[in-house]
């Protein structure tokens, strides 16, 4: 407890991270206020409760951190802008123009982001005329239409920029990735409505406080299978030429490549996620459309949603990580400077060998990503309620835990940085890089 209050008090100490860290709380705080402002021309009393509370529209509530229910000015969150993050990148595979674009370094990703702010008013506007079709009931309106549409989709699109904007910010002047983060706030203020729940149905007879006890043990196995996934690492051993100037000699070290089992972090479940909306957004729009194939889609608990969920799970993964990771790059870092894999040649031979060693790692991390992923419908099958099953793994969880591994990553890095001791009784989070890497190295 007193290592514990020690770090504390040293990260209070750098003003950087200290400066940071309530910058990121103070635009917390607006995002959290503003999911709680209700579009203007909307009688609060009249909306239908339980229309997120089920299936794909109560997950994507969650994301949204209850705003989807109460037709906030928050509403589609930074869905939208997650959904033209991954056709930008699509594109960036098919089309040469956005190849290029992606050569040119930071003009080209300047470029990129401008085109994907550009794609998530389009995608927003769309969206928000199906959430108004479908969430908001004619007698909840108090504007007549056409103005009460208009008026309601032009807030959505701004308030869905707002939220980009926010998570930009956290990112460039707060402390980890902004967007992931205003994602983790969403789903962490609708925890304890989960737990209530689930505390109530124990309570009406159905287990008991047993089976609610055993249920946090479970879930506590889960977190920590989890974070196995997360936090496993390959380590790749790198040693470094000697080199003598003066009577100094430098170099001659043995370090090491650390290559995560799961490369990718969340944003394949990200990724997939918004794919699986896809289907009950087609049947907001189109309600003649609708097919038991469709239906099934929109069912997060039945057999072809979870196995279409897990297949694009493990694509995603392999897509992330190979555009994420370059081993040729890493190898090009490596032999300028003077550094090599032990009984592997410099160049081409050691980039095939770590491209060999990504191949083989990402499949079996990318399969128990997706196990974690579906777990919540196996969770829904054995009794558990279905606010709190979407803790019990599932998105929700591999996110929570990703961010917060992720943002204590991040503020270790600047307490080491100044010479204090990190999070961990080791002064290290396992899997962090070494302070020697360089280049790609410096982002696995």
């Amino acid at each position: 407890m007193k290592k514990l209050f020690t770090t504390l008090s040293n990260i209070w100490k750098i003003e950087e991270l200290r400066v940071r860290i309530l910058y990121t709380l103070l635009i917390l705080l607006v995002y959290r206020i503003g999911s709680f402002v209700v579009l203007p021309g909307v009688d609060h009393n009249s909306l239908q409760d339980q229309q997120a509370k089920d299936g794909l529209l109560g997950l994507l509530n969650m994301f949204a951190g209850g705003s989807f229910s109460r037709a906030s000015i928050f509403a589609l969150g930074v869905m939208p802008y997650i959904s033209a993050s991954i056709v930008v990148q699509l594109l960036g595979i098919a089309v040469p123009y956005f190849q290029k674009m992606q050569k040119e370094g930071e003009s080209g990703q300047k470029k990129i982001n401008q085109i994907t702010r550009y794609l998530t008013i389009g995608i927003t506007a769309l969206q928000a005329i199906g959430y108004i079709k479908s969430q908001v009931a004619p007698e909840a309106r108090l504007i007549a239409e056409p103005w009460f549409t208009i008026s309601s989709v032009i807030i959505l699109t701004a308030g869905t920029m707002f939220v980009m904007w926010m998570g930009e910010k956290i990112t460039d002047k707060g402390i980890g990735n902004g967007i992931s983060i205003l994602i983790m706030v969403g789903i962490i203020a609708q925890l304890p409505y989960g737990i209530g729940a689930e505390f109530l149905s124990r309570q009406n007879g159905q287990g008991g406080l047993i089976a609610f006890f055993i249920e946090f043990v479970a879930l506590f196995g889960v977190v920590i299978f989890t974070v196995l996934i997360i936090q496993g690492t390959r380590k790749v051993p790198v040693q470094y030429a000697k080199k003598i100037v003066g009577n100094k000699q430098y170099g001659g070290v043995r370090q090491y490549i650390p290559l995560k089992l799961n490369a990718a972090g969340v944003m394949p479940i990200i990724f997939a996620q918004a794919i699986m909306f896809i289907p009950s957004t087609i049947g907001q729009f189109f309600p003649n459309a609708q097919s038991p194939l469709l239906a099934s889609f929109s069912d997060y608990t039945s057999f072809v949603y979870n196995i279409t969920f897990a297949i694009l799970i493990v694509l995603f993964t392999f897509f992330y990580t190979a555009i994420t990771i370059n081993p040729n790059q890493m190898a090009d870092d490596m032999k300028k400077n003077g550094g090599f894999i032990p009984g592997i040649k410099p160049g081409k031979a050691t980039s095939d060998f770590i491209d060999g060693i990504i191949s083989k790692i990402t499949f079996p991390g990318s399969v128990f990503l997706a196990i974690v992923a579906i777990l919540p419908a196996f969770a829904i099958i054995a009794g558990v309620n279905s606010q709190f099953a979407r803790f019990y793994g599932g998105t929700s969880l591999l996110i929570l835990v990703a961010v917060v591994l992720d943002t204590l990553q991040q503020v270790e890095s600047h307490l080491l940085m100044r010479h204090y001791d990190g999070l961990m009784k080791t002064g290290r989070l396992k899997g962090r890089t070494s302070p020697v890497a360089t280049g790609s190295e410096a982002t696995i």
